[in-house]
C-alpha cells in the first residue's frame, strides 16, 4: 500500500506542477520530496548533480554562443539548408541529435541543439512540437549505438562472462542500424503530430499578448538570415564547432586522448564523459568570451540562458523526488519482475524497459536486467536484440533532457499534459523503441 501511495503522491506532484511551469514543478516536487522523507520515512536520493552540473556548462557554453551572435550564424546555414523543404526539420534535427550522441556516448549534448531546433520551427511556422520532442528522444536512443557509452561497453562485459562472442563492434551493428531506422520511423510519425500553428487556437490566444508573441518569436522572422553578422560571430562559432569535435573525439578514442584517473575500486581509467564534456564546454565558454569580447551581461540576459537555467531548476526538483521513490522500492520491483522473466522469457525487453525507467538510466538498467535474464537462462541473442529497451525513461517526463526541452519551446506546444502520462515525448518514444527492438532482432538474428 505504501508503495501504491508513494507512486500516486509522484503522480499528483507532477499533475499540480505542471500548471504552474519549470520552476513550480521543481517547487511542488519538493512537496512530494518532504512527504517521502518526513512522513513515509524513505532515505532521501542523490539528486542528479553530475547531469545538472552538465546542463549548466552547455547552457553557459550555449549563452556565450548566443551573445556572440554565433548561434545566429549557425542558424542562417541551417535554415538556409532547411528551407529548400521546411518540414524535414522534423525528420533532420533528431537525426543531428541522435548522431552526436553516437559520437560523444552522451545524450547531454542535445541541449546545444534544442534553442537551434526551435528558431527554425518557429520561424518556419513549423509546431516547435514535431522537430524538438522526438529530437530529445532520439538524443538518448543514440546512447546504446555509441561506442563511447557506458551502457554498450558493459553488455560487451556481461556477454563475455557467459563467453558470448559479442565485441563493441557486433553489439554496434545491431543497435546502430536498430535505433537508426527507429529515429526515422519516430520522426514520419512525427511530421503529423498535432495541430498546425495556425490552427492551435492555444498558441494563438498565446500571441495575441505582444509581450508573449515577443518572446515567442524574439526576432522578425526576416532578420535572422539577411542580418548582416560581425566576424567575431564567426569566429565564436568555429570555436563552437571545434569544441564539438574534440568531445566527439575524446568519445570516441577514450584510452587514447583522455587521462587516467583512480575508478571506485582503485583502478585507473580514462577520464569519464560527464567531466570531459563540463570542461569542455566551459572552456569553449571561456574562449569566446575572451576571443570575441562578450558582454557577460548579454549572456545571463539571453533566452538561452534564461530557459537552461530553469531546465536545471527543474532537473533538480522532480528527479530528486523520483529518485527517492523509486531508488527505495528498488528491490521489491526487481524480486517481482526476476520471476516474470523465469515464467516468460520473452518478456525480457519488457522489464528491460521498466527497469530502464525506474532507474533512470540505461547503463544501470542493463547492469541489472542483462546479469539477472542470463542467470535463468534468457538467449544472449534476445539480450542483443533487445537492447534499446534499455530507453524508457520518457514514460514520465522527469528527465531532464525532456524538461530542457520544455524550457526551450518558448511556444508551449512541448509540453506535459494535464494527466503527466499524456506529454510531448511519450508516442515518439514507444515508436522510437518498439521499431529499434523489431529491427534488431531480425539483425541480431540474421547475424547469428
Amino acid at each position: 500500500m505504501i508503495i501504491l501511495f508513494g507512486f500516486i503522491l509522484l503522480l499528483a506532484c507532477l499533475i499540480v506542477g505542471v500548471r504552474h511551469g519549470g520552476l513550480g514543478l521543481a517547487a511542488v516536487s519538493g512537496i512530494g520530496l518532504a512527504i517521502y522523507v518526513f512522513v513515509i520515512g524513505l532515505v532521501p536520493g542523490k539528486p542528479p548533480i553530475d547531469v545538472m552540473l552538465t546542463i549548466m556548462a552547455v547552457v553557459t557554453c550555449s549563452g556565450f554562443l548566443q551573445a556572440s551572435k554565433g548561434l545566429d550564424v549557425m542558424l542562417v546555414y541551417a535554415e538556409k539548408f532547411l528551407r529548400s523543404n521546411p518540414k524535414q526539420i522534423t525528420i533532420l534535427a533528431p537525426i543531428t541529435t541522435w548522431f552526436l550522441t553516437v559520437l560523444c556516448g552522451t545524450g547531454h549534448v542535445v541541449y546545444t541543439m534544442f534553442p537551434i531546433i526551435y528558431d527554425i520551427s518557429i520561424k518556419e511556422g513549423i509546431r516547435p512540437e514535431r522537430p524538438m520532442a522526438v529530437a530529445s528522444v532520439a538524443s538518448q536512443m543514440g546512447i546504446c549505438a555509441s561506442p563511447a557509452s557506458v551502457a554498450v561497453v558493459s553488455v560487451v562485459a556481461m556477454l563475455g562472462a557467459v563467453n558470448f562472442p559479442a565485441s563493441v563492434v557486433t553489439i554496434l551493428s545491431i543497435t546502430i542500424p536498430a535505433t537508426f531506422v527507429g529515429v526515422i520511423v519516430a520522426g514520419i510519425w512525427s511530421m503529423r503530430r498535432g495541430k498546425e500553428l495556425a490552427n492551435d487556437p492555444d498558441f494563438q490566444a498565446r500571441i495575441q499578448d505582444p509581450e508573449q508573441r515577443a518572446y515567442i518569436y524574439e526576432e522578425n522572422k526576416e532578420a535572422s538570415v539577411v542580418k548582416e553578422l560581425p566576424r567575431t560571430a564567426y569566429w565564436a562559432t568555429i570555436i563552437f564547432l571545434l569544441g564539438i569535435l574534440v568531445i566527439a573525439l575524446f568519445g570516441s578514442f577514450p584510452n587514447q586522448l583522455l587521462p587516467l584517473v583512480p575508478n571506485a575500486k582503485g583502478l585507473w581509467k580514462p577520464l569519464s564523459m560527464t567531466p570531459t564534456i563540463q570542461i569542455a564546454m566551459l572552456v569553449m565558454a571561456a574562449l569566446i568570451l575572451l576571443v570575441c569580447k562578450v558582454k557577460v551581461s548579454d549572456v545571463t540576459s539571453g533566452s538561452v540562458f534564461k530557459s537552461g537555467m530553469i531546465a536545471v531548476v527543474s532537473v533538480y526538483g522532480v528527479a530528486w523526488m523520483a529518485e527517492t521513490y523509486f531508488g527505495a522500492y528498488i528491490p521489491q520491483f526487481k524480486t517481482t519482475l526476476s520471476s516474470v522473466v523465469v515464467e516468460h522469457p520473452w518478456t525480457y525487453a519488457l522489464v528491460l524497459f521498466i527497469i530502464s525507467k525506474l532507474v533512470n538510466s540505461q547503463a544501470a538498467a542493463l547492469a541489472i536486467v542483462v546479469p539477472m535474464g542470463l542467470s535463468v537462462g534468457v538467449d544472449p541473442l534476445i539480450v542483443l536484440s533487445f537492447i534499446p529497451a534499455c530507453y524508457a525513461y520518457f514514460v514520465l517526463p522527469t528527465y531532464p533532457s525532456d524538461l530542457a526541452c520544455i524550457g526551450f519551446d518558448r511556444s508551449g506546444t512541448t509540453r506535459i499534459g494535464k494527466f503527466v502520462i499524456n506529454h510531448s515525448f511519450i508516442i515518439p518514444g514507444i515508436i522510437g523503441v518498439f521499431t529499434s527492438c523489431v529491427v534488431g532482432y531480425f539483425i541480431a538474428h540474421a547475424m547469428f
